[in-house]
């Protein structure tokens, strides 16, 4: 890694915090990272080192605390989430700096600038940007293994998995973890049948960028679509019943079978009921 700073410590953890938050997570096998960030995660992994989401959002918000404000943590995170899938590591590095630089990027391209002053002075964007461009160019190649959305999941990331890998349990997960060769099966054949179709261009333009996004990685990742804090926005009854990537791949297989009218019935509910959730983001 180019930066690091210390790892997260266990005894740090206290009162959660809930970010309205889901999360697509890429976890990729040792062998995928170079030197010496290989040996940095097999060490990681030795030490039992397993912090949750919020931990996460902590260290964030603490590195975030600060005046003047930074907009953006000074440091890269040394911190990963990680799984063992048939005694294999697999891990997802937090890139929180890199995540924080992109979402500032976000930011800026959704609020209008009265809005973004009060939250981040102009001299503070600009350097994190300046910061950000410096940064690119010493590592035109890095991207982030996690991808946040904001009172959301966005509908395309539920095309990556299927209703069968479902996990659920009441007040502390809902998420769904596949294989990548899967969720890059599964995106592919979509798009196919998202492209014949009429309607569905928005769908489409966003696999085509999520598929670029997956094709970064290790065909021996595994893909992880997480609900995060979204898990405590939502009545409990509404997620038990929640069936999002069974539904969406029931549309497109209605759309597959030129069943327009029954693809269209399906994905219009789909979208209502989560642009209902995401509406929540505006409301006082």
């Amino acid at each position: 890694m180019s930066e690091s700073s210390e790892p997260l410590l266990p005894s740090a953890r206290s009162a959660p915090t809930v970010p309205y938050a889901s999360y697509l997570r890429v976890y990729e096998p040792l062998v995928a990272f170079a030197e010496p960030e290989r040996t940095h995660w097999a060490a990681y992994a030795r030490r039992g080192v397993t912090p949750t989401a919020q931990d996460e959002l902590r260290k964030s918000l603490a590195d975030l605390v600060r005046v003047p404000v930074v907009g953006v943590p000074a440091h890269e995170s040394a911190d990963a989430f990680t799984a063992e899938v048939d005694g294999v590591l697999l891990v997802c590095p937090w890139r929180t700096r890199l995540r924080g630089w992109l979402a500032l990027e976000e930011l800026v391209a959704s609020f209008p600038l009265p809005v973004l002053d009060a939250a981040l002075p102009p001299g503070t964007r600009r350097r994190a940007a300046e910061e950000y461009e410096r940064w690119r160019e010493r590592n035109p190649d890095a991207r982030p293994w996690i991808r946040t959305g904001v009172w959301q999941i966005p509908l395309r990331w539920f095309v990556l998995v299927a209703d069968e890998e479902r996990e659920y349990v009441p007040g502390e997960r809902l998420r769904y973890r596949t294989p990548m060769v899967q969720a890059r099966r599964r995106l592919a054949r979509a798009l196919r049948t998202l492209r014949d179709a009429e309607g569905y261009g928005m769908l489409a333009e966003g696999l085509v960028e999520v598929g670029s996004w997956l094709e970064e990685f290790h065909p021996r990742s595994m893909v992880e679509l997480d609900y995060g804090g979204l898990l405590h926005a939502l009545p409990a009854d509404r997620l038990a019943a929640d069936r999002s990537a069974g539904d969406l791949a029931a549309g497109i297989a209605a759309l597959r079978a030129g069943d327009r009218e029954g693809a269209s019935e399906v994905y219009g509910e789909l979208a209502e009921r989560w642009r209902a959730v995401r509406e929540r983001l505006f409301a006082n």
